[in-house]
């Protein structure tokens, strides 16, 4: 018998109202680091990375683009899946009972095509990975997603308040351990 081929837990992404102030939190608290920033036609947002997963951290621009979560959603979103073949994939998990929710499932080039699961939790397949991220650590086929380092000028004011609210709130909590 054929070993099924698995995929990976690759990225994850949050939902939440402020995807600069989050970013900075786990920036600074768990070292994590920026990989790129978003404004699409879904959401906006920043990406951060451990090396290894990449952390999407959006806020969706209306109800239709939060894929049934709801545009003001705070939460895990979805779950991002690295495989092999994205139409294999995803005849396969369409096979065992998911629901195909966005994304072209016959391109095996696409950007990723979400489904939800049995519970009606998002998650998507894509067969390159998210910035950031690598396929398989240590292993010799290991591939590993370019990081764009890229940041948007209209977003300059946002991630300068969300670090000044990180400092002020450090130094609150510094002042009341005090």
């Amino acid at each position: 018998m054929t070993a099924k081929p698995k995929g990976r837990i690759r990225h994850v992404a949050l939902s939440v109202a402020d995807p600069w102030e989050t970013a900075a939190f786990y920036k600074d608290s768990l070292g994590l680091e920026e990989v790129t920033e978003l404004d699409g036609p879904l959401a906006e947002g920043v990406f951060l990375t451990d090396g290894v997963v990449n952390l999407a951290i959006l806020k969706f621009k209306t109800d239709e683009a939060s894929q049934g979560t709801g545009a003001d959603f705070v939460g895990l979103h979805h779950i991002g899946f690295w495989v092999d073949d994205v139409i294999a994939t995803g005849k396969d998990v369409r096979a065992a009972g998911a629901t195909w929710i966005m994304g072209d499932p016959n391109n095996p080039d696409g950007y990723e095509i979400k489904h939800t699961d049995l519970s009606g939790i998002i998650f998507d397949i894509a067969a390159h990975g998210w910035a950031g991220s690598q396929k398989a650590p240590g292993e010799p086929e290991n591939v590993v997603h370019m990081n764009p380092h890229r940041r948007l000028a209209k977003f300059d004011e946002r991630r300068e308040a969300a670090q000044r609210a990180l400092e002020a709130r450090k130094s609150q909590l510094a002042q009341a351990a005090e």
